[in-house]
């Protein structure tokens, strides 16, 4: 859902669903996700491994596995992307809506050198000469921090260190101009120094692009560091929506309250143990009924394990799948220790 109802999307996805056929039945990846992307919002989506971030960022982009089976409706502007066809696809990727991988060393080619990784995105999208292709990837590289760029585009990957590798990355994704920006937890496997110069080179690029970024990660502090709305993922659904500040004031979600209650204090005295939510998530083959958190929950009732949640606006802008009205605050109180 957007933060401005009135304001037409840059992305708009509606009812999308993820099956994935296996022997055990269907694995359910994604259920009925709604989400819009304003132009130049920085949205960051969050929830434990396996709760379908990643594959909401491939369907964007129509690069799930073949046998995904997906519905739903994913518009960006006025063209629908679900289900074009490749050649078609082919014209939005890397022009309109470009991605960051997750692991640099894997998403870039080993055999090839840097320059020829990035000027294959301008020769392929915008017709350019070599030249002119050649010319504009060193500027690129040196918008992203990368010194000696013209040395660098002679190097392979391997030549690189991971900081690095990953900045190509981002050089790579925004050559085109893209619109969207997609980044699956692109500094998890770097050092935190590293991590956060790729942050803030995030926040200088939107500021002067004003590319919309969709960053995912598990890292609630990333989110709360660098994006204006957060959307809170578990067991393939969002079960909370809301702008980063009031989100963090003010969870709605249970599973949100938990993720919040799991960061590290540091105005804590004495230390304490921090809590945790116990169990682990649901069997995507074999989602439990009603509400897929409710084995983990501490406020759960007789509904929630019969009914599945609607994803509702519980206040201006922020919304919630969650069947408890009362107040959180059962792991430790919130707000200031």
């Amino acid at each position: 859902m957007s933060a401005n109802p009135e304001a037409l999307p840059l992305l708009r996805i509606r009812g999308l669903s993820l099956h994935y056929p296996s022997d055990h039945g269907a694995v359910r990846a994604l259920r009925s996700v709604d989400l819009d992307l304003a132009a130049g919002e920085f949205l960051g989506i969050v929830g434990e491994s396996g709760s379908g971030k990643t594959q909401l960022l491939l369907s964007i982009l129509a690069l799930n596995a073949p046998h995904a089976q997906l519905s739903g409706s994913i518009r960006y502007r006025d063209q629908e992307l679900l289900h074009l066809p490749a050649a078609e696809m082919n014209r939005f990727r890397g022009s309109a809506i470009s991605m960051v991988f997750q692991d640099p060393m894997t998403a870039l080619n080993p055999y090839l050198r840097i320059g020829q990784q990035i000027t294959e995105v301008l020769r392929v999208h915008r017709g350019s000469s070599q030249q002119e292709a050649e010319r504009r990837a060193i500027e690129m590289l040196d918008s992203v921090h990368i010194p000696e760029a013209a040395r660098r585009m002679r190097q392979y990957p391997h030549e690189l260190s991971g900081g690095m590798r990953q900045r190509v990355m981002i050089a790579i994704a925004l050559i085109a101009e893209p619109d969207i920006l997609l980044a699956d937890e692109p500094s998890t496997a770097l050092d935190v120094t590293v991590q956060a110069q790729i942050l803030t080179l995030f926040r200088e690029l939107r500021e002067r692009t004003g590319t919309a970024i969709i960053l995912v990660t598990h890292d609630l502090g990333v989110i709360a560091d660098v994006a204006d709305r957060v959307a809170v993922m578990y067991a393939g659904r969002i079960v909370e929506q809301a702008a980063v500040f009031e989100l963090f004031a003010h969870p709605r979600h249970p599973y949100s309250e938990a993720l919040q209650q799991s960061i590290p204090r540091l105005d804590a005295a004495p230390p304490e143990r921090l809590p945790s939510i116990g169990g682990a998530p649901p069997n995507a083959a074999a989602l439990p009924p009603g509400c897929a958190f409710a084995p983990r929950c501490l406020y759960r009732m007789p509904i929630c394990e019969a009914q599945t949640p609607a994803l509702l606006e519980a206040a201006p802008g922020h919304w919630k799948a969650c069947h408890y009205e009362g107040a959180l605050g059962r792991l430790r109180p919130l707000g200031p220790a």
